[in-house]
């Protein structure tokens, strides 16, 4: 991934944030809701956008007769949040590189 075709899913604080914390498993909306400290509605939007691009998946059901959502990164979701960071990390060896 080249720094120009940073997909623009990266281009929110939020998502980055909830990529993130799914890299260590699945995860349902009120743990999500905890780590992030984003709003519930804020939170819907943007995993409906990454559920459309195909970087998560969503499961509904019910747990203990209440309805649970629960959220897991896809390959394609991972695959690019690794793409993302290494090419930051890239960047910032180039910078660095040039001050020595």
């Amino acid at each position: 991934m080249d720094i120009n075709s940073i997909p623009d899913i990266f281009q929110s604080k939020l998502r980055i944030s909830i990529i993130a914390c799914l890299m260590t498993g699945e995860k349902n909306f009120k743990e999500v809701k905890e780590i992030t400290k984003a709003t519930d509605g804020n939170l819907s939007v943007q995993m409906s956008k990454m559920e459309e691009v195909g970087f998560i998946e969503v499961y509904k059901d019910f747990y203990d007769n209440k309805p649970r959502t629960r959220y897991k990164l896809t390959e394609k979701g991972k695959d690019e949040f690794i793409d993302y960071v290494n090419t930051l990390e890239n960047v910032i060896r180039q910078f660095s590189n040039k001050d020595k």
